[in-house]
């Protein structure tokens, strides 16, 4: 009983480690625009055994048949298939995979024509040293317990029973620390934080300990080409990330802010597009957007690398012989942008005010999205100017912080708003295109404005 006790306390104690706003081997949201269907994939807490994936629709997505392939990428194993109805009404979708192992594991979604391959790890228990010595000292306090009364029970003499009874308190002594130390000690990083995932270290808590002390775990920063081809009435936008050090292709993206890698696009006379690229191959995306206009298009992609922060990457492109229909994406408007008094270097305040009641739902993993590129020089197309401004910015409201260990809510809680506000300091002085990004019944509403900052005062 004093041992199960004492068991109970430690799994109260010993926090869930982190990463990227959720919990480690928690569930794993990625949005997806898999060719005009925008979908949002979530691997729901990834362990040996059924693994239940959700697809969340949002509105324009198509009624059809996705199909589901779960594929282990390091060793033999066993590959899952199903598939995914959906439905005429945005929401979540379900199916339930079957994966024998931990360890990276690949799913593939594929509508018939396109395979977006989504990597993912199916976690293994991973158990710290100290966690170790509380296990192994309340064991053996236990079973030091019952040698203790069977000796002081047969024994005629009083002192064999000091000797368990001595033991026994060091396994408490050695149980009690490890419990205090997994309470309050530095939890180990998320597996493939830091580095690559396989299914030999992905249960080791310090997999690094075997490395040099010296080792740099950063990676060298990424490239990024972009070409275009003609997909039916859409222009594919073909991404290629490539190491700036080998030209390698690079395919150790992090997921962050619900995606592998956000796309932003900003066309000739301003529309805007923020989408979320497919991975079909290592370092290969694609994404299919109408680009129907002459001229330059504006291009950057944000992206995390394992054992590095957040990187900004542009580009731009050039489309001939479009229609010139400059037409806004759908989902622009039903709302409006207001700002405080912007001055450079100084924070301002920006609020987009969506009406209606309290029922916006998470996208991305955020209450709302800011996008912000300038200052824009007169006189220039939009589109080839974006491509050439010094600032170009991402910023958020954040959602309320969850319970320690809890689950962030996902896209099917609708509760917040209507009125979304971010901070921002733009740093020079000049005019910002800016769009503001929320959902509302699982459709994304983006508000655009101009914003014109002043100069500061001198200092």
């Amino acid at each position: 009983m004093l041992c199960a006790s004492l068991l109970g306390l430690l799994s109260m104690t010993a926090p869930q480690a982190r990463a990227d706003g959720a919990a480690s081997g928690g569930d794993l949201t990625v949005a997806q625009s898999l060719g005009a269907r925008e979908l949002t994939v979530i691997v729901r807490r990834a362990e040996p055994g059924a693994l239940r994936v959700d697809v969340v629709t949002h509105v324009g997505t198509a009624p059809g048949t996705l199909t589901l392939t779960a594929t282990p990428a390091d060793q033999g194993g066993e590959t899952s298939s199903g598939t995914v109805e959906l439905g005429s009404q945005p929401g979540p979708y379900s199916a339930t995979l079957h994966v024998d192992h931990a360890g990276p594991w690949e799913l593939a979604v594929s509508d018939g024509q396109r395979t977006a391959r989504i990597p993912f790890l199916v976690s293994a228990r991973v158990v710290t040293p100290w966690e170790r010595a509380a296990y192994g000292g309340f064991f053996a306090a236990g079973v030091l317990l019952l040698v203790a009364l069977g000796t002081a029970v047969i024994s005629k003499r009083g002192w064999p029973t000091l000797i368990p009874v001595g033991a026994l308190i060091a396994a408490l002594t050695v149980g009690t620390t490890g419990a205090v130390l997994s309470g309050s000690a530095p939890q180990p990083r998320p597996a493939g934080s830091l580095l690559d995932p396989t299914s030999g270290n992905i249960g080791n808590p310090y997999p690094e300990r075997d490395l040099p002390l010296t080792t740099n775990y950063s990676r060298p920063p990424v490239n990024l080409a972009v070409r275009t081809a003609q997909a039916g009435q859409s222009t594919e936008l073909r991404l290629a990330l490539t190491d700036s050090a080998t030209g390698r292709p690079v395919d150790d993206l992090l997921v962050t802010d619900d995606a592998f890698l956000h796309l932003m696009v900003v066309g000739p006379s301003g529309r805007f597009w923020h989408r979320h690229p497919i991975r079909v191959a290592p370092g290969e995306y694609r994404v299919e957007l109408g680009l129907n206009e002459s001229g330059d298009y504006a291009v950057a992609a944000e992206i995390a690398r394992r054992g590095g922060g957040v990187q900004l990457l542009r580009s731009s492109v050039r489309v001939d012989g479009g229609s010139g229909s400059g037409a806004a994406d759908p989902g622009t408007g039903g709302g409006t942008l207001t700002a405080t008094e912007a001055v450079a270097g100084e924070p301002t305040t920006l609020t987009a005010a969506f009406g209606g009641s309290a029922d916006l739902q998470p996208w991305l993993g955020m209450l709302g999205h800011l996008i912000a590129v300038g200052p824009l020089p007169d006189g220039v197309p939009t589109g080839a100017a974006a491509a050439g401004v010094p600032v170009w910015a991402h910023a958020h409201a954040m959602m309320p912080l969850p319970a320690v260990g809890a689950q962030p809510p996902d896209e099917t809680v609708a509760a917040y708003g209507p009125n979304v506000a971010f901070t921002f300091t733009f740093p020079q002085p000049g005019r910002y295109l800016v769009w503001a990004q929320a959902e509302r019944g699982y459709s994304v509403m983006t508000v655009p404005a101009t914003v014109d900052v002043r100069a500061g005062a001198p200092q």
